[in-house]
Order: C-alpha cells, then structure tokens, then sequence
C-alpha cells in the first residue's frame, strides 16, 4: 500500500460493551487497521448509558468522536467532517439515527470515496427488510460500494445480491490474540459451564433450552450465567446469576470453567455460517467451547477435535456431563491454535482491504495485531 487510509466509521460505541454486542468485533477490526497503517475515527453516539458504562478509555488506536442523541446538529457535524475521509462506513444497529445515516453517509461521497455499509447482524437486518418492503434501506443499498457483513456465508450474500448490493463480502467476527488469551483462573468463575450473553427477546428461547434445560438435567453441576437483564429471571439453584460482566473479566471467565457454551439469537443461527464473538473470544483464550449447532462451523473450528456441538440441551448436558479436565484442556488448546492460525483480525483486514482494492500485504499465521 502506498499509505494508509482515512476511515470514517459510524457505529453502537467502541468504548464500551454495555448493551453493545459488537463491541469486540469493532475493536479487534479497528486496532487490526490501525496496525496495517489506516488511520479511524470512530463516531458513536451518547445514547443507552454506555458513555456511563464504559470499559475502556479512547484508545491510541482509534479516535473517538461521541455525539449528542439530541437534535441532529451533532451528527450532522460529523457527517460533514467525514467528508475528507477516503472511506465512509454506516455500521448497523447505532441505535440512534440509523435511518438518517444510512442515507446521509452516501452524500458524503467524493470522486475518490468508498461508501460502506457494514452490517453488524445481516440475519437480523434481512429478515426486517424482507417483512417490510418499504423500508427506506431498500432503495439505498444498491448506491453503496460495498456491503460487508459479519457474517452469514452464501445465504446473506445472495440475499444481498437480490437487493441490488454491488459486492457483498462477509468478513466474520476473528480473534484479537491482544485482548483474547488464556489468563489465571478465578475462584468466582470457576464451574462446569460458563455461559455469557445479554438476555434478548431473539435469544432467551434458545437459552432456555440449551444452558437452563442442561443445568435442570445436572443437578449437582455449577452453571455460570453472565449478562445484562437476567435478575428477573427464575433460574435453577445450581446456575449462579454474574450480572454483567466487563470485557476486561472475560479472560478470566472463559479460562476458569470447564467449558464455555455458545448460543447464537434465532436470526443468526436460521443463517448459519455466523459465528458469534464468544467463539473466538473462548477459543483465544484456550477454553473448551461447547455451541448449539450451526452450518459451516467447520469453517471455523473441527467439531469434537477443536469444538463440541450440541443440537439441544440435552447434548449440551451429556457434553458436560462427560467432559473430564485434561479432554477440556486438549479441545481448548487445539482451538487455540486454529484460530491463531486462521482466524485473527489481521486475518480478517487482509480481507477488507483486498475489497476495498488495495493490494493486501500476505498475513502470516502467526501474525497479530499491535497493542
């Protein structure tokens, strides 16, 4: 690459995790492009307590811009800063002005700017636009550049494809080895099955079935439930409540329980080829990761060599119920070092910048991103 480039990104908030899902994907992304040499200013806005709830300072890999929810003359200020940027990025689900950035980012097009929409839950978005055929982002992803996506294989691509999108590109969720690594168990943590996800109306059905139904099944197990908005809910003696837990802890959770169990929303696994932050997150740290099933987890990680999979909450149960510690151990390590290999946010921007047509410098297998 002759330079770096200027990237304009708009999305939830890079600073903090609170009710922020993508987070992690946002981070490990933007650090791995500030490592390649482009430079990131990160606009989010000042909305759902997560300028209260941060879990980070601005970091020296980014900038960070915060914008009032109130009025539009902030983000209208932004918008026009972003003018001088070489690439315009509308993430989705900001959660504030969605409608108005979707559309007001391709006005910030120069002769020599990429406009991008970068969705953040493709299921989630493709399902809204196929119940509502006037949604105003119909018309408008066809006059994007580029549609990246954080997941979803052929399904989503072909899905985009029938809306009109120019070029479609998954560039999945991946590990940051600097934030994601084994660390020290901790006493708090320790247990059978650790589980970590905010309680959602889109997921709680599925928890229910393949981590409440398991620890209802073994009784004298220790079940982890980590997140935001499960105080409400009835839980079995055996499952202890975490509340939230920060970012900074999930090193510690994930190396502390025998094993760690993924469970994707609805949308994501009727899509498949989706997987979610926490499988990177818990391979990164040498966990022994159980998840529901899904297709094309074998793009990721080797079932029963690198990765347990259940198709209900009875498999989950069975798979606790017979997972001894030096087997977790083999399956974490084994992990650990595909997604070392294969599976980095370097990997990832190698991607992104081939898409975006610059000649992408070969990423090695071992490489990772600067601190």
């Amino acid at each position: 690459m002759s330079r770096g480039l200027r990237i304009a990104f708009f999305g939830s908030s890079l600073v903090s995790a609170y009710w922020n899902g993508a987070a992690t994907y946002y981070r490990g992304l933007i650090r791995a492009l500030h490592a390649r040499g482009h430079q990131v200013t990160f606009y989010e806005p000042d909305a759902f307590g997560r300028q209260q709830h941060r879990d980070m300072a601005d970091p020296d890999w980014a900038r960070v811009v915060v914008y009032s929810e109130q009025g539009t003359a902030d983000v209208e200020r932004c918008l026009e800063e972003a003018r001088q940027a070489d690439v315009v990025v509308k993430a989705s689900g900001v959660g504030v002005f969605d409608a108005l950035l979707e559309a007001r980012v391709l006005d910030q097009r120069r002769p020599d700017t990429q406009v991008v929409f970068w969705d953040v839950d493709a299921p989630a978005t493709l399902e809204r636009l196929e119940q509502n055929p006037a949604d105003p982002l119909r018309a408008l992803v066809p006059r994007y550049d580029h549609v990246f996506t954080y997941g979803g294989g052929a399904p989503v691509v072909s899905a985009y494809r029938a809306l009109g999108a120019r070029r479609c590109v998954p560039i999945y969720n991946a590990l940051d080895p600097t934030t994601h690594h084994p660390a020290p168990a901790e006493a708090r943590f320790v247990g059978d099955l650790a589980f970590l996800g905010n309680r959602l109306p889109d997921r709680e059905a599925r928890v229910e079935s393949f981590f409440l139904h398991a620890a209802e099944r073994l009784p004298d197990a220790r079940f982890l439930l980590g997140g935001s908005g499960w105080d409400a809910r009835p839980l079995p003696a055996n499952v202890t409540n975490l509340g939230h837990v920060y970012t900074h802890e999930h090193n510690a959770l994930n190396c502390s329980a025998r094993a760690v169990l993924n469970i994707h929303r609805d949308s994501m696994a009727r899509f498949g080829f989706s997987p979610a932050t926490r499988v990177f997150e818990a391979a990164g740290a040498g966990a022994c990761l159980i998840t529901d099933a899904f297709e094309g987890v074998e793009l990721f990680l080797e079932p029963g060599r690198e990765v347990l999979v259940a198709r209900s909450g009875e498999d989950v149960a069975e798979h606790v119920r017979r997972l001894t510690g030096p087997e977790a151990r083999r399956i974490g390590q084994a992990a650990l070092r595909r997604v070392r290999a294969e599976h980095t946010y370097m990997h990832r921007v190698s991607q992104v910048e081939a898409a975006l047509g610059l000649r992408a410098e070969p990423v090695s297998a071992t490489q990772e991103c600067v601190a």
